[in-house]
Formats: structure tokens, C-alpha cells, sequence
């Protein structure tokens, strides 16, 4: 019983810190002060016209820090008293967050420059400056505050080229933000599998994006290296990078993936149709010209070697005829080689004669066919080849 009735007295102060948890008014803490800077080479007297410009100027600008787009100019008098000023809250915060630090700025300025015409004010989640000189659309990339986190960091090369890399990447997608949005951005990348680095880049949404990407460089050229973290700030952008998420994460949309590669268009079957036909015209003459060259050259290798064969044949016949024509004999050498055409030297016979063997008065052996028709008899021809003794088996008719 006692503890039921501890947890009653108990409940409404649960209650509240839920509450105070759940509001508003939570997120709008005292912003946290980094720098400020004003040049005491021109100042204003006290309760002059300038200080009252100024103080105009602080107040439109405090009741105009819950902009949705963080960022607000306007101007305050006229003539020789202008005034210009400007704020720009952190681009992943609230517009209470942004409100309470404009407000907190526009009070805590006139403290650290009581009497300064020209003055900046850094916090970490905005800035306000102010001027006698017109200070919209233009880079201002002094007075520069660098600061820096200066526990050293393990592989100080890998880690170098990795932070160049992704801050290069980061102040790139910060400059090229389309027209009225704003020029900020936020990055990640590994550097092992336990820690993972963190990048921002910001400029005033006024800037172009050739001014923005120009003040973003010189900020990454003067950041320090080999630390945990650094920063600089300037009037007109900021840059900063930890190895812990030191910005609202869930805050800014992740960067858009890169455009699909379109796929090549469809041929059109009326005009790309015409378009082939010289390609299909191109490809496939020269192969019909080649095949139609490769059955000529086979035409003319076959009949020059037909021809050749013919000539060949030409030649065997007329040493035919010739060796023919130089064996013939008259009828007396051929009957007293055969000796008289006797019984003992027929060797053979063959459709138009007996052929006999012979042998000349040189010891030559010779066959001779004796023709059937006596009135060839004495016309005897020698038709077949010398051979040798021993060779009449081979010997028939021609």
C-alpha cells in the first residue's frame, strides 16, 4: 500500500518530464556560442541613429528566425545609417531550434560589440552578422575561425584521403542545391568497420553556386588534418567533419541516387528501316564479291589444269606417233628377223593379226604383228615397244 501510494505522489512529476520532454520548448535551449568577431576600426556613438538602425535590424531579424528555410536578410534605415544583416541557421535543425538561437544571437551580440558598425556572430546551431556595407549575394570569406578537435586519429594517410574525398563530395552537392533551397549538405563514409566519418558543408542560400563552391573550397583547404574533427567557419559558408554524428541525422534527405542510364531507343520500322538498308548493303556486298571472286579463281585453276592434261596428252601422242613412225622397216628386215614368219617364233595372236617375235640384225629383240589382210603384208608395222629377252609374256595386244 505504501508503494502504491509512493507512485501517485510520484505520477505527476513523471508526467511533467514526459511533457518537458515532448515539447517545443525543449529543443530551444541556449544555442552553444563558438566565436565572435567585430572590428573596432569603425564604431557608432551610443544612442545615435546607427544604434537604433541596429537594434531595428536585431529585432526583425529575431522575430523572423522560425523561417522554414533557415536563412533571412533585410535591411534597416536609410542613406549613410543602412544597415544590412543576415542569419543563417544550421540546415538539419528545427525551426524552433533555429528560432531560439536567432533570438539568443540578436540579445548576445550587442554584448560582445557594444558599439562595432561591423560584426559576426558564430553559434553551432546559426549565425548572425551585420554591416554597414551590403553583404547580400556576396562571398565573404573573412574574418576565418578555425577550430579543431585535437585527439590525433590512427592512419592519418588513409584518413586524409578518405575525408578529402567525402568533403569533396559533400561541399559539391551543398553548391549545386537548385535555386531557393539550401546549400547544405551532410555525408558518411566508412573508415574501418567501428568508425565511420561525418561531413558538412553550408553556405548562405544568396550565393551562387560558383560563389558557394569558391567559399567551401577555401574552407577545406584551411581545415586541419590529422585530428578527430575540425571546422571553420566564415561569414558566408562552414565546413566541419568528427568521427561522431554531430547533426541531426534524420533531419536532411539522403542525397538522390544518380539518373538511370536511359535505355537506347527502340528503331522506328519507317525511317530508322531506310537507315539500315546501306548497312545491310555495306556488309553484304563485299561478301558476295569475295565469293564470286573465289569461283572464278576455282573456273580458271580447273581449266588451265585441263588444259594442261590436254597439252600433256598431246605431247605422249605425238611421241607415240613419233616413236611409231620411227620403227618402221621394210618387209625383208621384219620376215628374216621373224624367219619367215615361222610356227617357232609365233608368240601370240590378236584380233587383226598373229604376232611373232623377231630379232633385228643389231641383236635387238623386236614383236611383230603380222596383219591378217594379205595386201598389207608388205606394209607390216611395227605397233608395240622394244623389250628386252624375257619380257614376250608381258607383250599383247596394243
Amino acid at each position: 500500500m505504501d508503494i502504491f501510494k509512493a507512485l501517485i505522489n510520484l505520477l505527476p512529476c513523471l508526467v511533467a518530464i514526459v511533457l518537458s520532454l515532448l515539447s517545443p520548448v525543449a529543443e530551444a535551449q541556449q544555442p552553444t556560442y563558438l566565436y565572435h568577431d567585430c572590428s573596432n576600426t569603425t564604431t557608432f556613438s551610443r544612442n545615435s541613429t546607427y544604434q537604433a538602425n541596429r537594434d531595428a535590424l536585431l529585432s526583425s531579424l529575431s522575430s523572423n528566425g522560425s523561417r522554414g528555410d533557415g536563412f533571412y536578410n533585410t535591411t534597416s534605415g536609410r542613406g549613410a545609417d543602412l544597415m544590412y544583416g543576415l542569419f543563417l541557421c544550421r540546415g538539419d535543425l528545427s525551426t524552433n531550434v533555429c528560432q531560439a538561437c536567432v533570438t539568443f544571437a540578436a540579445g548576445d551580440i550587442p554584448q560582445h560589440c557594444p558599439v562595432e558598425i561591423t560584426a559576426v556572430i558564430w553559434y553551432d546551431e546559426c549565425l548572425l552578422r551585420y554591416s554597414n556595407q551590403s553583404i547580400f549575394s556576396s562571398v565573404a570569406e573573412e574574418p576565418a575561425v578555425v577550430l579543431a578537435n585535437t585527439q590525433n586519429i590512427t592512419g592519418q594517410d588513409r584518413f586524409n584521403q578518405l575525408l578529402q574525398a567525402t568533403m569533396d563530395d559533400t561541399a559539391t552537392e551543398a553548391a549545386n542545391a537548385s535555386a531557393g533551397a539550401k546549400k547544405f549538405a551532410i555525408r558518411e563514409a566508412n573508415f574501418s568497420s567501428f568508425r565511420t566519418l561525418y561531413t558538412l558543408a553550408q553556405c548562405t542560400p544568396d550565393l551562387s553556386s560558383t560563389d558557394c563552391d569558391r567559399c567551401l573550397q577555401f574552407a577545406m583547404g584551411n581545415l586541419p588534418i590529422g585530428v578527430q574533427g575540425g571546422r571553420l567557419l566564415s561569414p558566408s559558408c562552414n565546413v566541419r567533419y568528427e568521427i561522431y554524428p554531430f547533426y541531426n541525422q534524420t533531419a536532411v534527405p539522403p542525397p538522390p541516387p544518380p539518373p538511370a542510364t536511359p535505355p537506347p531507343p527502340a528503331p522506328a520500322s519507317g525511317g530508322n528501316g531506310r537507315r539500315t538498308w546501306p548497312i545491310i548493303v555495306a556488309i553484304v556486298a563485299p561478301i558476295v564479291v569475295s565469293i564470286l571472286f573465289l569461283f572464278l579463281a576455282c573456273w580458271l585453276l580447273r581449266r588451265r589444269a585441263s588444259k594442261k592434261d590436254d597439252h600433256v596428252q598431246a605431247e605422249s601422242a605425238g611421241y607415240d606417233i613419233t616413236t611409231v613412225d620411227s620403227l618402221q622397216y621394210d618387209f625383208t628386215t621384219i620376215e628374216t628377223a621373224t624367219d619367215n614368219f615361222s610356227d617357232a617364233n609365233k608368240i601370240g595372236e590378236g584380233g587383226f593379226g598373229e604376232v611373232y617375235k623377231g630379232i633385228l640384225p643389231n641383236k635387238q629383240e623386236i614383236a611383230v604383228k603380222r596383219l591378217s589382210r594379205v595386201a598389207s603384208m608388205k606394209q607390216m608395222v611395227l605397233r608395240t615397244s622394244l623389250a628386252m629377252l624375257g619380257s614376250y609374256g608381258k607383250m599383247g595386244d596394243p
